[in-house]
């Protein structure tokens, strides 16, 4: 039997180029060799504030992605986390036996909530609760993650392993999938911190539905070291950073990338950066337009079917080694 995978995003705000390439690309490639399920987690989107008819929007929006980016519902499941209703009571269970120490040390909540604890939503602290019920619901083997979300994993790992010494073997315990190149796709105006999709400037990230004319203009102003040379340095993450963005685009090794550009200063090798996402981006730019809402929903709702069938077996499962009865 394949392994089994797991992932999701969010339906906030609009994807950039680093969630394709550190995400979507591998979500892709990954349905082929593995048991797949892939959720648009917009019971996550509402730790912070969120208009309804625009989260709504969204939800629909991001499925469309997830579809032109080539996640095949014939091969994957793809569906919405709050059309499975076990994920929330799953979180339920697992924040019992979670300690409050453990998340209050949780990076992202001490960035988000910081200096505005007292005002901040309890959701935003026990999100990784329900990241990590999302998670073993499915009985997942491997979790596509980035750097950012390794410590939720780990959280999540150590849940299932109290769970499983406490009431029996239960839960599988997940391992994490990260891909050796584009993790964690950098800003373009500040390679120290990572692209995202909720940056104040819009310049620093290359958004998929950024049309040809903005995506050479925000590369042109993109940020670059001192020195001249176009190779792979760690000590220079800003072309690190737009070298490996051209080498998961164009799919070369990294040495091609450096052989290709030697001798050619950043004059050359930005228009060409640019050029090649252009074309990267084009049939993923085309296929999201075909998808209209009617498709898009009857996939989430086969998708959600298929899930809550293996949702239901687990939560079961969990209930009766701890004493519930439904």
């Amino acid at each position: 039997m394949k392994k089994r995978i797991f992932s999701g995003a969010q339906p906030t705000g609009k994807l950039h180029i680093g969630n394709y390439l550190g995400a979507l690309k591998n979500w892709v490639a990954l349905q082929d060799d593995y048991d797949a399920l892939y959720c648009i987690v917009n019971l996550h989107s509402i730790t912070l504030p969120q208009n309804p008819d625009e989260l709504r929007r969204n939800t629909l929006d991001l499925a469309r992605v997830y579809l032109a980016a080539g996640l095949d519902p014939s091969r994957s499941i793809i569906f919405v986390q709050s059309d499975v209703p076990q994920h929330a009571e799953l979180a339920w269970v697992l924040s019992c036996i979670t300690r409050l120490g453990e998340l209050e040390r949780m990076t992202q909540f001490k960035d988000k909530g910081k200096g505005n604890t007292e005002r901040v939503g309890v959701g935003l602290l026990t999100y990784p609760v329900l990241m990590a019920a999302d998670i073993l619901l499915y009985q997942t083997d491997l979790v596509p993650v980035g750097q950012d979300q390794k410590q939720h994993l780990e959280l999540c790992r150590d849940i299932a392993e109290r769970f499983n010494r406490d009431f029996g073997e239960t839960f599988r315990i997940p391992d994490p999938y990260i891909p050796k190149a584009g993790a964690s796709i950098k800003s373009l105006l500040d390679p120290e911190r990572k692209m995202s999709k909720s940056d104040e400037n819009a310049n620093g990230s290359i958004f998929l539905t950024d049309d040809a004319d903005t995506i050479l203009k925000k590369f042109k102003r993109a940020v670059t070291d001192s020195g001249t040379a176009i190779t792979f340095d760690e000590s220079r993450p800003a072309i690190n950073n737009l070298l490996t963005i051209y080498q998961l685009v164009t799919d070369k090794t990294a040495e091609e990338c450096v052989v290709h550009f030697e001798g050619k200063g950043y004059g050359q090798f930005k228009p060409e950066l640019a050029e090649a996402v252009i074309e990267f981006l084009r049939p993923f730019q085309e296929k999201v337009q075909h998808f209209d809402d009617e498709h898009v929903t009857n996939i989430l709702k086969e998708g959600a079917e298929k899930a809550r069938a293996i949702a239901a077996v687990t939560l079961q499962d969990v209930y009766s080694r701890m004493g519930i009865t439904r």
